[in-house]
């Protein structure tokens, strides 16, 4: 949320001065600040811890195992198309909820995987080269016509596992350059629209959803994850970021590869003004993530 009136932005910074930022017993590590918006505040949210096994960038990812012995109060990302971890959230997802956790199902809702069990009925809406960096996924090119129904089956499949996310990985992969780059059919508009859409549709299974990269354009999503790395961070847009944090929407950042993940978790404290965020680290000395909270 933009504050535009001039008292109100002075009313909040001297409210911020008077409660004191947040302390953290590390340096922060620098990270680069877009300067162009008020700090924000976002209470009555509290940080999560974050369990994750749906993504593994250099390391394995959280295991079932570890996930039903210590997640607890956490967002607990899980990918319920690979049929071992679907077996498992079934018999498991009671006393998983029971511990306060939140569970997320993963979706790619920008490409088609294909090693997806529904990839042949995917495939027409599809560009036909792969992905170069996963070459086994292909973007979606068109957004209007029969993908939409593909992609709210997978929804209707996840939904009757009694999970309480839908994670949109991919949702950022349409932009004038991409569209130029691999010939995409869909507008920028179009694209916006069919998320929505399938954002809508999840909220009629009674469940939220999370976005992935990006908020710009997304308003009835719940939360956001970011995928941030050591040589790379806070690349996405921040305006975003903060109008979520306003909004007390949960705000997520997935790092990767990082020697000191306590400096990098203190830096995004320090750099959206906010203790709210939540944080999961991928721990190159452990060489597994590293949970907070």
């Amino acid at each position: 949320m933009h504050i535009k009136n001039s008292l109100v932005a002075m009313l909040l910074v001297l409210f911020m001065h008077a409660c004191g930022g947040s302390t953290s017993e590390k340096k922060p590590t620098h990270i680069e600040e877009d300067n162009t918006s008020q700090p924000l505040t976002s209470e009555g949210m509290q940080p999560m811890s974050v369990y994750n096994q749906a993504y593994q960038e250099n390391y394995a990812a959280d295991n079932m195992d570890d996930i039903l012995a210590h997640a607890q109060n956490a967002y607990v990302l899980v990918d319920t198309f690979d049929e071992n971890i679907r077996e498992d959230v079934q018999k498991n997802i009671d006393s998983l909820i029971a511990k306060g956790n939140q569970i997320g199902a993963y979706i790619s809702v920008g490409t088609g995987e294909n090693y997806r069990d529904d990839f042949s009925a995917l495939e027409p809406y599809l560009t036909p080269t792969a992905w170069p960096e996963w070459p086994d996924e292909f973007f979606v090119s068109e957004t209007t016509t029969g993908i939409l129904a593909i992609m709210k089956k997978r929804i209707d499949d996840i939904s009757l596992l009694g999970v309480q996310w839908v994670e949109f990985n991919n949702m950022d992969w349409l932009d004038e350059e991409s569209r130029k780059k691999y010939r995409l059919k869909a507008t920028v508009k179009e694209a916006k629209a069919y998320i929505n859409n399938l954002c809508k549709y999840t909220h009629s299974k009674g469940m939220k959803c999370m976005a992935k990269n990006t908020a710009e354009g997304f308003p009835l999503f719940d939360a956001v994850t970011y995928e941030s790395y050591a040589n790379e961070k806070n690349w996405w847009d921040s305006k975003g970021t903060k109008t979520f944090l306003a909004q007390h929407k949960p705000v997520i950042i997935v790092h990767y590869n990082e020697t000191d993940c306590d400096s990098v978790y203190a830096g995004y404290k320090s750099l959206y003004k906010s203790d709210k965020i939540s944080f999961i680290c991928e721990d190159k000395n452990l060489k597994q993530y590293k949970h907070y909270h």
